[in-house]
């Protein structure tokens, strides 16, 4: 069972975000701090809690930074948390290869190191607010489509519909901006954590199944529209 246990905290990934002042300074800003030491602790922290907002140590040993956001972002069909939540990466690599690395992986921002407070915590403000202004009080409507991100629960004119996480992920990312053509590369990468898929049906079968949840339990109403050498988008010319 997941416990919120704020609408402002901060999950604090790798042995650097968690040392020095940084907790005790965004204590001070009311955020309500987690700490996790590696990729498994990230895994039961989400389990128990639902952060605004993770910041991860790129720099920690062997893949464990980059390996801690892609867990975030793949979540899985057993997972509570919300894959989409902000990401700040920190990272002492002036090097663009690894900055880029971490963007692809699913981080939505990387700050060198070492920073400022005053400017983390205003690209960490600004990344909340981003998410936030996305929803309202948590929950997207598209037509008959509710789509609730703090339950993970998606209604059809009121009836629940069962979806797996990926289908999940699938959906939040195409009801963003529900006319707007997203690609199978952002999908891949937004929802998969995929950083070179190549050549692959994984958004296709999903899609099509999501399509035809969709229609079932809509009556037939047309969702997810396949945009050929583009992408997906969610509503129809007509819709």
């Amino acid at each position: 069972m997941t416990t919120e246990i704020s609408e402002r905290s901060v999950l604090l990934v790798g042995p650097r975000p968690a040392s020095g002042s940084l907790p005790a300074d965004l204590q001070a800003d009311r955020f309500t701090v987690l700490l996790a030491a590696d990729p498994e602790e990230v895994r039961g922290a989400l389990r128990n809690s639902c952060p605004s907002a993770v910041i991860v140590d790129l720099d920690m040993p062997g893949a464990g930074g980059l390996d801690a956001v892609g867990m975030i972002r793949d979540g899985g069909p057993e997972e509570p948390w919300d894959s989409a939540m902000p990401v700040l990466g920190v990272s002492g690599s002036r090097e663009p290869h690894r900055v880029v690395r971490a963007l692809e992986r699913g981080a939505d921002e990387v700050v060198g190191t070492p920073f400022a407070y005053v400017e983390l915590l205003a690209r960490l403000r600004a990344l909340i607010r981003r998410a936030d202004g996305e929803w309202t009080a948590g929950t997207l409507r598209v037509g008959v489509l509710t789509i609730d991100r703090r339950a993970r629960r998606v209604t059809v004119n009121g009836d629940p519909l069962n979806l797996s996480a990926k289908e999940m992920g699938l959906l939040t990312a195409l009801a963003r901006d529900p006319r707007r053509v997203v690609s199978k590369h952002e999908l891949l990468r937004d929802v998969w954590g995929y950083v070179s898929p190549g050549r692959t049906r994984t958004v296709d079968s999903h899609a099509s199944r999501l399509r035809r949840k969709l229609a079932d339990a809509s009556g037939g109403e047309r969702f997810i529209v396949n945009v050929w050498g583009l992408g997906y988008r969610l509503l129809g010319d007509d819709a």
